[in-house]
């Protein structure tokens, strides 16, 4: 049996924390078993899906490098098919017409509600003569569901799973204008498909049980069910915006990248063993789902920003370049310095040890990227007040002309500083200040090699030229 699995997204939203998981545990088991993953998307609901969801949804799962083995489907295209289901279990008498209006059925309800009754429908109409039927109605078609009994189903996380039949009603296949309900096309869709496994949030579980007597009805193998416990936010509710439930491009603009986030996403609900670090490669490796939790997992925004940053620190260099870019461009406009990108490329070794999302690679980098005149934060400024123009007018007046390399220049500041019997820092911090405006940067020297002679000392008098 080839594995066969799918992600069926409803294009109301962006790509979800909860939506992006189960797509990544639906491509590692696929790809664990050297099967097919697809894209089905569920855009029944015509009035809410737009065509900017549908752009998000691909847009992440891009990023996300969960590619898909076939062209997406799209549900809505697929209307007459399971139209056709439909008409066809009316025919062997699994189905009926039901006349019920929406208000008949709303009474229904309110009398159960005060009655204490959890099931509500009159199943009048599912054995009545067709001549009964009242003019100018039109019906939608129901399932023939099981009256009697148990729906058992033995799902892959949950374990066996019971309902009884007598808690489910006769669920509608078909509304009354011919167009057919999520139920019925997720059924047909996923059969036509030749999907083995749903692997899915436990909110569908109850869904799953009508899908199943549905799949049973029509003759249909079920494929196999996997549902996985919701993500809550880190104090252990549910998952809202303010716990970080955003849309993976959100995280891919807070500078989040994809190798982090699939690594982050594996580890919420799924284990192997203690290890956290686990490359996509590995994790095809690895995955399967009996490692997959019940209990809901928890999702933490500072535990996948420090995972980032391990993530950041064994990237290459010159795609890290390439990512940052773009952000300094928008940032600096026109105050972009033409030899950003070198400057970058050779410093970007020690600028990524301390960074933790590429928004701080950036933030970082701004001093290599900006032309002159720099600006000078409150923080640096104050390393050049009092003394420390002075100071770095001498460390301007010893540098040297040749051999500007980040050895030599230490050995030099170093010297002055110990023959004016002063510490280091007390000449290395005004240096900083105002190479890079800033308090707090790569080492200095390094700074300087990479900003070379001329760029040094040209920022070096503007500092020195400045009223502090």
């Amino acid at each position: 049996m080839t594995v066969v699995t799918r992600f069926a997204p409803s294009p109301t939203g962006f790509l979800h924390i909860g939506g992006a998981r189960t797509a990544l545990f639906n491509w590692l088991f696929a790809r664990r078993h050297g099967g097919r993953f697809l894209l089905r998307i569920e855009d029944t609901d015509r009035a809410r899906s737009t065509q900017e969801a549908v752009n998000a949804i691909i847009d992440g799962l891009t990023w996300l490098g969960l590619d898909w083995d076939e062209a997406p489907i799209f549900q809505s295209s697929r209307a007459a098919r399971h139209a056709e289901v439909a008409q066809r279990l009316l025919a062997e008498g699994k189905a009926y017409r039901c006349y019920w209006s929406p208000d008949e059925l709303a009474a229904m309800r309110e009398r159960a509600k005060a009655e204490g009754r959890s099931s509500y429908f009159d199943a009048k109409w599912r054995d009545a003569d067709p001549a009964d039927a009242p003019p100018g109605v039109d019906p939608v078609i129901r399932l023939k569901a099981p009256r009697d009994g148990d729906t058992v189903i033995e799902d892959r996380i949950q374990g066996p799973v019971t309902l009884r039949n007598d808690h489910l009603d006769d669920m509608v296949l078909l509304r009354a204008d011919g167009s057919p309900t999520y139920m019925l096309a997720v059924v047909v869709d996923d059969h036509d498909m030749g999907v083995t496994h749903v692997i899915r949030g436990d909110d569908h579980l109850n869904n799953t049980f009508r899908q199943w007597q549905l799949h049973e009805a029509l003759g249909w193998t079920p494929p196999v069910f996997a549902h996985q416990s919701l993500i809550h936010g880190a104090d252990g509710r549910k998952l809202s915006k303010r716990h970080g439930a955003l849309g993976a491009e959100a995280y891919r603009d807070m500078g989040i990248l994809p190798e982090a986030m699939r690594n982050y996403l594996l580890r919420l609900g799924w284990s192997h063993g203690d290890d956290e670090i686990i490359s996509t490669e590995q994790a095809i490796a690895w995955f399967d789902l009996d490692n997959v939790g019940r209990a809901a997992a928890r999702f933490d925004l500072d535990k996948l920003t420090a995972l980032n940053g391990h993530y950041i620190r064994q990237a290459d260099d010159a795609r890290l370049v390439a990512l940052v870019m773009p952000r300094l461009v928008d940032a600096l406009g026109d105050a972009l310095h033409p030899h950003a990108a070198d400057r970058l490329a050779a410093g970007m070794a020690s600028l990524k040890e301390r960074a933790k999302t590429l928004v701080d690679l950036a933030t970082a980098a701004e001093p290599y990227a900006r032309a002159r005149p720099l600006p000078i934060d409150d923080k640096a400024a104050r390393h050049l007040q009092g003394d420390g123009v002075a100071r770095l007018r001498e460390v301007a007046a010893d540098l040297p002309a040749t051999d500007w390399t980040r050895g030599a220049l230490e050995s030099r500041v170093r010297a002055l500083a110990e023959a004016r019997g002063l510490k280091l820092g007390a000449l290395a911090q005004p240096l900083r200040a105002a190479l890079t405006g800033r308090a707090v940067s790569p080492p200095v020297f390094e700074v300087m090699e990479i900003l070379g002679h001329d760029e040094t000392m040209t920022r070096m008098n503007d500092a020195m030229a400045a009223d502090w």
